[in-house]
C-alpha cells in the first residue's frame, strides 16, 4: 500500500514539473524581448570589451572580465522568474502544484537559460580574444559547476524576492553575498585550470562547487513549500 502510495506520489510530482517546465518555455519564448534582451546585454557587453582593449594578452584578466559578464548577465536572467507565479497567478498556482514541483521546475528552467548565456559568452570571448586557457576540460567543468550553483542560488532569493512584489532591488542585495562562495572559489579553480593545472590541484574546488551546488537545491526543496505558502 504504501509502494502504490510512493509511486503515485512520484509519477504525479514528475507531471508536475515537466508540465511546468514545459510551461515556463512557452510563456519565456512568448515574451521574447525578456531573452533578446539579456542576449543582447550580453553582446553589447562582451562587443564594448573588445573594443576598449582590442586583446587580452594576460590570462587573469580573461577570466575576471568573462565572469564579470556572466554573473551580471546571470543576475539579469533570474530577477523575474517567479513574476508569473506573483498577484493572481499565485492562487491558481498553489491549488494545482505541490510547491517542490515549482521551485524544481524553476531550477531546471534556469539553470538551462544560464547555461545558454554561458555558451553564448564563452564562445564571444573565443571568438573576440582567442583562449587562453591551457587546461580547457577541467575549466569548462569549472564552469558547468559555477553556473549551476549560481542558477540555484539566484533562483532561491527570486522566490523570496516574488513575497515582496518582485522587488529586483532585494534579489540582487540578498544574492551577492550568498553568490560570494561559489564565485570565489569558481574563479580559483578557473584561475588554476587556466595556468594549466590538473585535478589534484583543483579538485578541492570542483568538490567545494559540487557541494555548494547540492545545499543550494536542498535549502531550495526545504524552504521554498514556507515561503510559498506564506
Amino acid at each position: 500500500m504504501r509502494n502504490s502510495y510512493f509511486w503515485d506520489f512520484k509519477n504525479k510530482f514528475l507531471q508536475q514539473v515537466l508540465s511546468l517546465l514545459y510551461n515556463n518555455f512557452r510563456l519565456e519564448f512568448r515574451n521574447r524581448s525578456a531573452v533578446h534582451g539579456i542576449l543582447l546585454y550580453l553582446v553589447s557587453t562582451v562587443f564594448v570589451i573588445y573594443l576598449i582593449f582590442a586583446q587580452l594578452e594576460e590570462m587573469s584578466t580573461w577570466i575576471a572580465l568573462f565572469w564579470m559578464v556572466l554573473i551580471f548577465a546571470a543576475i539579469n536572467a533570474d530577477f523575474n522568474s517567479f513574476r508569473n507565479e506573483s498577484g493572481n497567478g499565485f492562487y491558481f498556482y498553489y491549488q494545482l502544484c505541490h510547491p517542490a514541483a515549482i521551485i524544481f521546475s524553476k531550477l531546471i528552467f534556469n539553470a538551462f537559460l544560464l547555461l545558454l548565456i554561458l555558451a553564448l559568452n564563452f564562445l564571444l570571448f573565443f571568438v573576440l580574444f582567442g583562449n587562453p586557457i591551457e587546461n580547457t576540460s577541467l575549466f569548462v567543468l569549472t564552469l558547468l559547476l559555477g553556473v549551476l550553483s549560481i542558477s540555484s542560488t539566484l533562483t532561491l532569493t527570486a522566490a523570496i524576492a516574488s513575497k515582496t512584489n518582485n522587488n529586483s532591488t532585494l534579489t540582487a542585495i540578498l544574492a551577492l553575498p550568498i553568490l560570494l562562495p561559489s564565485i570565489l572559489t569558481a574563479i580559483k579553480a578557473s584561475v588554476l585550470s587556466g595556468l594549466g593545472f590538473g585535478w589534484e590541484e583543483c579538485s578541492s574546488y570542483i568538490i567545494t562547487l559540487a557541494l555548494l551546488n547540492v545545499l543550494s537545491i536542498a535549502l531550495s526543496y526545504v524552504l521554498f513549500p514556507y515561503l510559498w505558502r506564506s
